[in-house]
C-alpha cells in the first residue's frame, strides 16, 4: 500500500495562498525531498502532511485521509522532526527520547519499562546510546539532532516528516545526521519526506526531489532532471554550476560576472 497520497493539496494561511495543488504519491521506503526558494510552502505542505494545518484537497497516509485521524493516530503513523524543536534545557536526554512512546501509551498513561527500552533502542540505532544521561542542554548542535530524531525514531510511525534536518549544522553533524536518516530508512523501510534547503545534501540523499515555487510544484524527478543550472536560476535567482559525480548532483555557486570596465556603486 503507498505509504503518502497528496492530491491538489492547498494551504491558505491568512489569506494567503501558501500550497496550491500539490499531488505527491511515496511508497513505503521512498525518500522524497521538498526543494525550492524561500517561502516556497516547504514547510507548509509538511505540516499540512502532520496534519497541523487545515488544508484542501486529499492527504491520506496508508489510503486514510489525515483529516479523519485522531492526533494520537497521526502521531503513530507520522514522526516530526521540525525545524526549530523544542529542546527543554534540564530534561535528560532519555527522558527526551521517551516523550517518542506518547502516542502509544493509554490515556493518563505513565511510560514503563518497555518505553524506556524502544527509547535506548532508538538512541543505539542513531549511535548516541552514550548521551543517555546527558542533559539536552549540554549536547553540541550535532548531538541535539541525534535526540531529536532518536525521539522521532521511538515514535515508531512509518513515515518521517524532517523540515531542514542539517539547518545550524556544520558539515560534518550534517553528513552523519544524513547517514543515519539513510541507514534508518533501509533498515525499516521508512519513508521519509523532507524539507531541504541544501540542494546538494537533498540530491545526493534523497531518491526524488519536488521542486516548489510561490506553493506550486514546478519540477520533479530524480535529482539530475531537477538540479539543472536553468531550473536553479530560474526558480532560485542564482548562478551556478552542476557537476554530476557518481553519489548525485553537486551544486556549485557562482560569482556573477561584473563588467570590468563598468564602476561598481
Amino acid at each position: 500500500m503507498t505509504a503518502l497520497v497528496t492530491e491538489r493539496v492547498g494551504v491558505t494561511l491568512e489569506r494567503a495562498r501558501v500550497v496550491d495543488g500539490i499531488s505527491l504519491a511515496l511508497e513505503p521506503g521512498d525518500w522524497v525531498a521538498l526543494i525550492g526558494p524561500n517561502g516556497a510552502g516547504k514547510t507548509t505542505l509538511l505540516r499540512a502532511v502532520a496534519g497541523l494545518v487545515p488544508y484542501e484537497g486529499s492527504i491520506a497516509l496508508g489510503g486514510d485521509e489525515v483529516a479523519s485521524l485522531g492526533r494520537r493516530e497521526q502521531a503513530r503513523r507520522t514522526a516530526v522532526v521540525p525545524q526549530i524543536p523544542v529542546i527543554p534545557p534540564d530534561m535528560s536526554v532519555l527522558e527526551y527520547v521517551v516523550l517518542g512512546r506518547t502516542p502509544h501509551l493509554g490515556y493518563a498513561g505513565a511510560p514503563g519499562r518497555r518505553d524506556a527500552d524502544a527509547a535506548r533502542s532508538a538512541l543505539g540505532a542513531l549511535d548516541a546510546l552514550h548521551l543517555v544521561d546527558r542533559r539536552l542542554g549540554s549536547l553540541s548542535g550535532g548531538e541535539r539532532q541525534r535526540a531529536v530524531l532518536a525521539r522521532a525514531v521511538a515514535q515508531d510511525a512509518g513515515l518521517l516528516l524532517l523540515d531542514e534536518p542539517t539547518s545550524a549544522l556544520d558539515v560534518g553533524a550534517q553528513q552523519q545526521v544524513l547517514e543515519l536518516v539513510a541507514s534508518l530508512r533501509a533498515e525499516r523501510e521508512l519513508t521519509v519526506l523532507s524539507a531541504m534547503h541544501d540542494l546538494t545534501l537533498a540530491g545526493q540523499y534523497a531518491g526524488r526531489l519536488v521542486l516548489l515555487d510561490g506553493g506550486r510544484e514546478v519540477a520533479s524527478g530524480l535529482p539530475g532532471e531537477v538540479l539543472t543550472e536553468e531550473l536553479i536560476a530560474r526558480h532560485y535567482g542564482a548562478s551556478v554550476r552542476v557537476v554530476t559525480g557518481e553519489d548525485g548532483p553537486t551544486v556549485l555557486p557562482l560569482r556573477p560576472r561584473v563588467d570590468a570596465r563598468r564602476p561598481v556603486s
